[in-house]
């Protein structure tokens, strides 16, 4: 094999995009989900950006280049896109370079779509979408629904149990009830530290911490301001406790912490953060953005209308009149809900069978 032949392997049978030089949640996604696709069929990926060592890549003009052939079998390769210009690449691809590929789109987008938006998804030989809020903005009925999943290694309950989990955080309080994500009105944590003052003024004999945990940009700094500045005057600094931005390796721990948590945005692409408080054995309170109203069930969480403090403050003070022991179960619930069906194998695994699928069809 030549020197050349060995640094350009032979390109996947499926083809991921890949083209942001920005981490964001789509890259975190499909990374998760690309080391349990490895070890089902052979892929690559167009674009280096924030890949493990080790994972086969290939160029665009490559792409240009290879796929003017189908697969040794007969069959055509599948390139899956999660973003426009993703989807363009994949365009030009197989209508102006010949490429013979199916082209599949994932869109999560909680809005109308763009007339360029439109026009790209017509292009698609297979839609995706991870929600029925989603599937409802999209100008053609999806392929298939496949929510996204989650690392249930790495997000999982302390081994002795939630009383541990909290007071290994060295936090006050006796239990927590946390927050996560960026600190801006989106993400509705007004919502609850609100509803908190108003629970924690009515119910004093509440024991327990709200913990708010993500970066705050400067954009919103006067947004956090704010906040601490209502807390204050309640005269409840010593409740209401700002992680901000915490290390990566650090996450897991937080979640695996809080009895409950919160997820209250005003609205949502997805919402892995859902998961992730799941899958540490916390119950949750949500509000029906994002992927959410498809996901809770009564036996671990609960869910409230968007941007209705009313409701969040009813709902949170009763979930605080339940025993501790109860919120415990609802979190051990929670838990077995995502091994059941949100582990970031089964996503991996629907996706593939979706590819295949497509594979199979007569071009």
């Amino acid at each position: 094999m030549s020197p050349q032949a060995q640094s350009n392997p032979p390109i996947g049978e499926i083809i991921l995009g890949n083209s942001n030089p920005r981490f964001s949640g789509v890259t975190s996604t499909m990374l998760q989900v690309l080391q349990h696709q490895q070890a089902i069929v052979s892929l690559s990926v167009l674009g280096k950006h924030h890949l493990p060592s080790g994972t086969p890549t290939v160029r665009f003009i490559e792409c240009a280049r290879s796929l003017r052939s189908p697969l040794p079998d007969g069959r055509w390769r599948v390139f899956h896109a999660r973003r426009n210009n993703e989807m363009l690449q994949a365009v030009i691809l197989k209508y102006l370079f010949g490429a013979k590929i199916k082209i599949v789109f994932t869109a999560t987008a909680q809005r109308h779509p763009t007339w360029i938006t439109r026009w790209l998804i017509s292009k698609a030989d297979g839609l995706i979408t991870t929600s029925n809020a989603a599937a409802a903005y999209l100008p053609r009925k999806p392929d298939v629904i496949i929510p996204h999943g989650i690392d249930s290694e790495r997000y999982a309950p302390h081994t002795k149990g939630k009383t541990e989990a909290w007071q290994a955080l060295n936090l006050p309080g006796e239990f927590g009830i946390g927050i996560f994500g960026r600190v801006r009105p989106q993400k509705g944590v007004d919502l609850l530290i609100d509803a908190m003052i108003q629970v924690i003024q009515s119910h004093p004999e509440f024991k327990g911490t709200v913990v708010i945990v993500g970066e705050t940009t400067r954009k919103y700094e006067s947004y956090l301001n704010s906040l601490k500045k209502r807390i204050h005057n309640a005269g409840l600094s010593e409740r209401f406790i700002f992680l901000g931005r915490q290390p990566f390796e650090r996450i897991p721990d937080l979640f695996r912490g809080m009895s409950l948590v919160a997820a209250l945005s005003r609205n949502e692409g997805f919402g892995l953060t859902v998961l992730e408080a799941m899958s540490s054995g916390s119950a949750v309170l949500t509000s029906r953005a994002g992927a959410w109203a498809d996901i809770i069930k009564p036996n671990f969480g609960r869910l409230v209308a968007c941007d209705n403090l009313q409701q969040t403050t009813t709902v949170i003070e009763e979930l605080m009149k339940l025993p501790i022991h109860a919120i415990q179960t609802m979190g051990a619930n929670a838990r077995t809900e995502i091994e059941a069906h949100y582990a970031i194998d089964q996503e991996a695994k629907r996706l593939i069978d979706f590819y295949q699928s497509l594979q199979n069809q007569i071009k």
